[in-house]
């Protein structure tokens, strides 16, 4: 499909960031870890996991779309799964299946399952388009993609910020 070989380094380039900001949440996971910090490894699961999630779908994403020899259908039927798929996993957090009274601020639900859900739909839409409209589904997929990467940025950051600011536990000799 002619259409996706015009995407092809939009697609590197989101993947390799992708892979290096995961690379960098597991150095933060390290140095929360070697900090010791109070009630870290519960916050860290709750507020880590989603950002990895978020980071490796704009990875698998774009690893599926330079696949070569792609068809409009086999597109969008790749783009469509990972969309379902991050739709089920941000709709959990968004109607109560995940731990929704875990997160301290309301702020949170909005990034860790509001914003994702609307990324995820994006990429359902754009799938769809994409079979009939091919450059405005692949632009939906897009803004999808870098939703995701954004939040994913946002959400990091303020894991770091919080582990770094936070006061370690003492080492009791």
């Amino acid at each position: 499909m002619n259409e996706l070989e015009r995407w092809a380094n939009f697609y590197l380039l989101t993947s390799a960031a992708a892979a290096t900001l995961i690379g960098l949440l597991f150095v933060i996971i390290t140095l929360a870890a070697e900090r010791r910090v109070e009630g870290g490894a519960a916050k860290i699961r709750l507020y880590l996991t989603p950002t990895i999630v978020y980071f490796g779908s704009v990875l698998g994403v774009a690893a599926l779309l330079t696949f070569p020899n792609h068809t409009r259908l086999t597109a969008t039927l790749c783009i469509c799964l990972a969309g379902v798929v991050g739709l089920v996993y941000s709709g959990t957090s968004l109607i109560g299946g995940g731990d929704k009274k875990s997160f301290e601020e309301r702020q949170d639900l909005i990034s860790y399952a509001i914003v994702p859900f609307v990324a995820y739909g994006l990429l359902v839409v754009g799938a769809v388009l994409l079979l009939h409209h091919p450059q405005r589904g692949l632009t939906f997929v897009a803004v999808g993609m870098l939703t995701l990467l954004t939040l994913g940025i946002r959400n990091s950051w303020a894991i770091a910020i919080d582990v770094s600011t936070r006061p370690g536990r003492q080492n009791s000799k």
